[in-house]
């Protein structure tokens, strides 16, 4: 079975994305029914929800949301990584309230939206440092020249568990492995860092790209940083710019067909689960 942990949720009668003014592909309602249909076909037996950059004001009622999805009878939702603010002096206070809702598993920032100021400044790595001792994780989702900004934050905050979305956001398009490959084997000895194997297709040529292009990028990644720390994730809806989940489900199985059974366990599911302690 498949663990999902990267499946962004999008109500636009109920939250605001500033983002999808500029995406016009994507700004569409992506709803949990419809997930949820596709997930059971392909063998997903639980997920975890994304925060999908609403509006700051939006950020506790898309967790509302969520709570609420969860508590349907047979949902697969075990789980929601939360927006958040660490460049903000309200940031301790806001963790404080979030540390009482057992439904969130950790936090994100997207940091290639925002100046890289921002995420080396002081303010932001010790707000971030805070999540030290709670079992809540942190996603880092960089592109790949912000991979050494990445590398920096974790051994600022060795003793909060990081997850590097999506491989690093490698340029599969343009097939280039350096520098982003010498970074990710750098950040792969923080022992508190895990990758994610997630949205690698949408970074590719929608139209025409194949599995050849996309196995450079996770297989180095799996051999950096080993079958005990990487997990697996689909990042619908956005990976359906380049596909459908069914697609990246089956482009998952076959570049793991030559992997043990114990191997495929790990990445797919079991890391996963007990990263987030979910049951």
């Amino acid at each position: 079975m498949i663990f999902d942990t990267h499946l962004h949720l999008i109500y636009l009668d109920r939250l605001s994305y500033p983002w999808l003014d500029d995406l016009a592909a994507l700004r569409a309602d992506a709803t949990y029914d419809s997930y949820a249909k596709v997930a059971r076909r392909v063998g997903i037996s639980g997920v975890l929800h994304m925060e999908v950059d609403v509006a700051e004001n939006n950020i506790q009622a898309e967790t509302v949301m969520v709570t609420e999805l969860m508590s349907a009878d047979a949902s697969l939702l075990k789980g929601a990584i939360s927006a958040c603010r660490p460049e903000s002096t309200l940031f301790p206070d806001f963790l404080e309230k979030q540390l009482s809702i057992s439904e969130i598993k950790g936090f994100r920032r997207v940091l290639h939206v925002v100046p890289d100021e921002l995420s080396t400044s002081d303010l932001f790595r010790n707000n971030v440092k805070r999540l030290s001792g709670t079992g809540l994780t942190f996603d880092l989702c960089v592109l790949p020249a912000q991979l050494p900004l990445a590398i920096e934050l974790a051994d600022h905050c060795p003793d909060v568990t990081f997850v590097l979305d999506h491989c690093g956001v490698p340029d599969v398009r343009g097939q280039t492995l350096e520098p982003w490959a010498k970074h990710i084997k750098a950040l792969a000895q923080r022992d508190n860092v895990v990758a994610k194997i997630s949205g690698v297709m949408a970074y590719g040529n929608p139209d025409t790209w194949t599995l050849d292009d996309i196995r450079p990028f996770v297989e180095h990644t799996i051999d950096a940083f080993g079958w005990k720390r990487v997990i697996w994730g689909s990042d619908s809806p956005v990976c359906t710019l380049a596909g459908h989940i069914e697609t990246w489900v089956a482009a998952t199985h076959a570049l793991l067909e030559s992997c043990s059974k114990d191997e495929k366990a790990a990445l797919l599911c079991e890391n996963a689960t007990a990263l987030w302690s979910i049951k």
